[in-house]
């Protein structure tokens, strides 16, 4: 199969007959074989029965219904493992994403041999409101990843070459760092592409103002997981040996303070009336805590559970 096109949705029943019908317009001009993988993650306004009735119209329509509302992330990583296409796109059901764009990112996985294409709407049909945070995420995200030629990390559309999806894994809201999740995975080779962005046509976004909260927490834990997520000792206990020596320096110099006055018989104040005695005893049981910190953090990191389970209702 050419083509896998995974669509997360939560309650966009008004336009996914246009968007189905659009994408296979697409796909036979271009005599693609492919698959549109619909994964309904809730949703509570039919959207499912639509999902069904244009499964029974068009075969290429295939659907997966999740039992509540999990999210994007885990939409989109239940899509990545139904996923069969040699290219994987990803899209939003809203219409915003332009299925005219798919040709030309097939092409570029195909024939330049990119692992990821990102797409970029450099003119964006969004509040001010919206877009000054994601240009400031984005930045980070920059800044962080070490990806210098990404301006759009959180763009909905985007390609993969299969064996990216196949290795990735994305949980809680960790969507908007795909990119960076398959640079850590080893898949370097990653563009972007200018996409046409569409003013919404139905229904309104199911994206508060809590997402921007929410991005910069995952930034952060993307950046950790990423760098130290197979070797947390090195991060905990580093800093708890730093912390540990601090301490352990402040302590040698209260005793040693203390033994030179004794030997010159001159009065000393006890140690408890120090201040240096208690911000040594603060860094030596912080730098202890963090050691056992690090410890425990290797045998959860070694032993930890499958995060990706989903309960599906349906299939179709």
């Amino acid at each position: 199969m050419d083509i896998s096109v995974v669509v997360p949705l939560f309650n966009e029943v008004e336009s996914l007959p246009e968007l189905t019908t659009w994408i296979s317009r697409v796909m036979d001009e271009n005599r693609f074989t492919y698959e549109i993988l619909l994964v309904d993650d809730g949703s509570k306004d039919g959207s499912w029965e639509m999902i069904c009735k244009l499964h029974g119209h068009n075969p290429h329509v295939k659907g997966i219904k999740f039992r509540r509302n999990y999210g994007k992330s885990a939409a989109l990583n239940t899509g990545f493992e139904a996923a069969q296409g040699n290219v994987v796109i990803t899209m939003d059901a809203d219409l915003q994403d332009s299925p005219d764009e798919i040709p030309e990112l097939y092409r570029r996985i195909s024939e330049e041999n990119y692992d990821l294409i990102s797409g970029w709407k450099a003119k964006r049909y969004d509040p001010l409101t919206k877009t000054i945070p994601t240009r400031l995420f984005n930045a980070a995200t920059r800044s962080m990843s070490g990806i210098n030629n990404l301006h759009d990390f959180n763009c909905g559309l985007k390609a993969y070459r299969k064996a990216v999806v196949k290795n990735i894994e994305v949980y809680g809201e960790m969507h908007r760092y795909i990119p960076v999740i398959a640079k850590w995975a080893g898949f370097t080779k990653i563009g972007e592409q200018v996409v046409e962005h569409r003013a919404r046509k139905y229904g309104k976004t199911k994206f508060g103002m809590s997402r921007f909260i929410n991005g910069f927490l995952d930034l952060l834990s993307i950046f950790f997981v990423g760098k130290f997520g197979k070797r947390p000792m090195h991060f905990f206990g580093s800093m708890g040996v730093l912390s540990f020596f601090i301490g352990l320096v402040m302590t040698t110099w209260i005793i040693a303070e203390k033994l030179i006055h004794i030997a010159h018989n001159e009065k000393y104040r006890d140690a408890t009336d120090s201040t240096m005695f208690y911000l040594a005893l603060v860094a030596i049981v912080v730098g202890s805590q963090l050691f056992l910190t690090g410890f425990v953090a290797e045998l959860v990191s070694r032993n930890s559970p499958e995060r990706n389970n989903y309960q599906i209702e349906d299939k179709v």
